[in-house]
């Protein structure tokens, strides 16, 4: 990813497994999420550590976000204590699961100082504060939802319960001004078609990309994410009309353009320089 490129994957990767990180960074990935929670078994947690402070002794050719285990418990600290021991020049961010509450936050950038930090919201919990934990401090660069966890405590079955939250989030997110938050992931690697139409569920709640637990995933988001070619145009021709007049007024086509809709096509434009 270049720099002032729009991230929209984010793959995952088990810390224990060099093999799959080595695979990932050469994946297309936006960013590569190495992941020392949910994907390491409790035996292979200090290899895990070992390893991805080795990996990220040196700057890597995409963005390395390190994915740590939950905050309120012991692990938390001893990942924190191998990859802050002494300067990681790889680490560009921490993802931090089941976050509920600012305080923590605030506590932990004692430790990790200006690291960019993305708070994982996994609780109903963390979806009420959801505006509080975005606006903790300089620090967090996203919010972002885990859903499989998020499921089970509010003992939602069907998809559709989400979305309060999901919209929850993309609303908190924005408020304070940080960028439209990336999708949660979809768990069946194989139902591609399935993950076409969440994608477009999510781009249509607000979305910006999606994290991913396969390769053969990030293609599908990409294009899912990336605006089409009838939505450039209307962009551009949006830009042109507001570059010769001034104020509010409506297209040829009948459509109403004022500030609010000039600064949209902006975005729209900046997203599809990535095509």
């Amino acid at each position: 990813m270049t720099t002032g490129t729009i991230p929209l994957t984010w793959l995952y990767a088990p810390g224990d497994r060099p093999d799959l990180v080595a695979k990932a960074l050469v994946s297309g990935a936006d960013i590569v999420i190495v992941d020392l929670e949910d994907a390491v078994a409790p035996d292979r947690k200090d290899h895990a550590r070992s390893a991805t402070a080795e990996l990220l002794t040196d700057p890597q050719p995409v963005p390395v976000h390190v994915r740590v285990n939950a905050l309120d418990g012991p692990l938390a600290e001893q990942d924190l204590k191998s990859l802050f021991a002494a300067p990681l020049p790889g680490l560009a961010g921490l993802r931090l699961p089941k976050v509920t509450s600012p305080d923590l936050i605030t506590r932990l950038t004692a430790t990790t100082g200006a690291t960019p930090l993305y708070a994982l919201l996994e609780s109903a919990l963390a979806v009420e504060r959801a505006h509080a934990i975005a606006a903790a401090g300089p620090a967090v660069r996203g919010i972002a939802l885990g859903e499989a966890d998020l499921r089970a405590d509010l003992g939602v079955r069907h998809d559709a319960g989400l979305d309060w939250s999901r919209s929850r989030v993309v609303v908190a997110a924005r408020a304070v001004g940080l960028p439209a938050p990336a999708q949660s992931v979809h768990p069946d690697i194989r139902d591609l078609e399935g993950l076409a139409a969440s994608c477009a569920h999510g781009r249509a709640l607000g979305f910006l990309g999606r994290a991913a637990i396969h390769p053969r995933q990030l293609p599908l988001i990409a294009r899912a994410y990336l605006p089409t070619t009838h939505e450039v145009e209307e962009a551009e021709a949006v830009v042109r009309a507001a570059a010769t007049e001034r104020g509010a007024q409506a297209l040829p086509n009948g459509a109403f353009v004022d500030a609010a809709v000039v600064a949209l096509a902006r975005r729209t434009l900046a997203l599809a320089e990535r095509r």
